[in-house]
């Protein structure tokens, strides 16, 4: 099996117009989309992320506080699967919840020691 990072980039606009019990329900389909991934063999972990970030960056090390997207996009969690390929992967974040607000997932394929050498 392969490893997936699922990221999640939500509309920061759009969940701050939800109200506590729309909040809720988003963070409840989140739990059960977890567990049936869980039950299936397809997850390894997942969490929700904080908005505030540091960037470091560059060989000076330059610190700066986030979030860093050009838009009103933040990372708002990540999930990572295990699948046979990218197809299977891709199939399962379909369902992710983060797309019922508006949110868009990025999947990125976890690099094995083999994968160094192509």
């Amino acid at each position: 099996m392969k490893k997936f990072l699922l990221l999640l980039h939500e509309d920061i606009e759009k969940l701050n117009e939800l109200s506590s019990k729309e909040m809720q329900q988003l963070a409840d389909a989140h739990m059960r989309w977890a567990e049936r991934l869980a039950a299936a063999g397809h997850l390894i972990s997942g969490d929700g992320l904080q908005e505030k970030s540091v960037l470091i960056s560059g060989k000076d090390c330059i610190i700066k506080d986030g979030p860093h997207l050009e838009s009103k996009e933040i990372i708002g969690g990540y999930y990572l699967l295990q699948a046979e390929d990218l197809k299977t992967a891709v199939e399962l974040a379909k369902e992710c919840p983060t797309h019922l607000c508006g949110g868009t997932t990025e999947i990125r394929q976890i690099m094995e020691m083999e994968d160094y050498g192509q």
